[in-house]
């Protein structure tokens, strides 16, 4: 059994943050302009993808050394001379000590999310028989990106600009999957697959609004459960806004919560 402890975060904060990275290396290869670059500094993981992309910030600050002032000094120039704010997502197991150091600092609180993980050996809830999931063929690229463009700006109008580079980032990315389901032989949702040493991320997740609340997420789930379980991985996890549906939705497919983790922002530099 897997408790949630600092190795399974551990785990998990590396499998987010390699799939941000590498979605900043395939940003940087298919807009070479675009400046995209990551750096590891202290174990942590600090991503620029654009001052407005919601991957640039970074991850496993403190949880795989211990949190100093001298990593802070040189992961906040990494983001500044980009001229991005300084957002770390941050594991309430790196302690007291190194929360207490943020707040010093001047950062505060701006997002809490859950971070959930189930293991892939057990079985997914069957698809309905209308329902049919793939793995998006390179010519289906540009439907993939529109049915994930309208799931996610339908309820998130904010990163329109991020999402119509989205679909071409995701094909090109390293280790990650695209999906697409369909019900009654019409596509309706888009799903992401990015696996890093046994651990599946499970996201982009997000349905067409006409088609919603018609199984579509679950045979999303049961088929990158399957997936990921036929390529290695025996963990499977997935970060949702603390309370939402979103996070209801994944405890109704098995997975539990293995801490909430809070999002920190330096305030009064930019």
């Amino acid at each position: 059994m897997l408790f949630s402890d600092v190795s399974l975060s551990r785990r998990l904060e590396r499998a987010e943050g390699h799939a941000c990275l590498q979605f900043a290396e395939a940003r940087r290869r298919v807009f070479p302009n675009s400046g995209s670059e990551w750096i590891e500094c202290a174990g942590a993981y600090a991503v620029f993808d654009g001052i407005d992309s919601p991957t640039t910030q970074s991850f496993g600050l403190g949880l795989f050394e211990e949190l100093t002032a001298s990593t802070l000094d040189t992961i906040e120039r990494f983001f500044l001379d980009r001229g991005a704010s300084v957002l770390h997502e941050v594991s309430p197991l790196v302690g007291i000590p190194a929360l207490s150091l943020l707040c010093a600092r001047g950062y505060r609180p701006v997002e809490i999310s859950n971070v959930l993980y189930r293991g892939v050996e057990t079985n997914a809830s069957e698809r309905a028989d209308n329902t049919n999931v793939c793995v998006v063929a390179p010519e289906e690229a540009q439907l993939w990106n529109n049915i994930s463009m309208r799931g996610w700006s339908h309820d998130h109008p904010e990163l329109k600009d991020f999402l119509l580079q989205f679909g071409d980032i995701s094909s090109a990315r390293e280790n990650s999957v695209c999906f697409l389901a369909e019900v009654d032989g019409q596509p309706g949702a888009a799903g992401v697959l990015s696996m890093h040493e046994g651990v599946a991320l499970f996201g982009g997740a997000a349905t067409v609004p006409e088609l919603r609340r018609r199984g579509l997420q679950a045979a999303l789930l049961a088929e990158r459960l399957r997936y990921a379980r036929d390529h290695g991985c025996d963990l499977a996890m997935m970060v949702a806004e603390a309370a939402s549906n979103s996070q209801r939705n994944a405890e109704r497919k098995g997975f539990r919560i293995a801490y909430t983790r809070t999002k920190w922002r330096l305030e009064g530099v930019l």
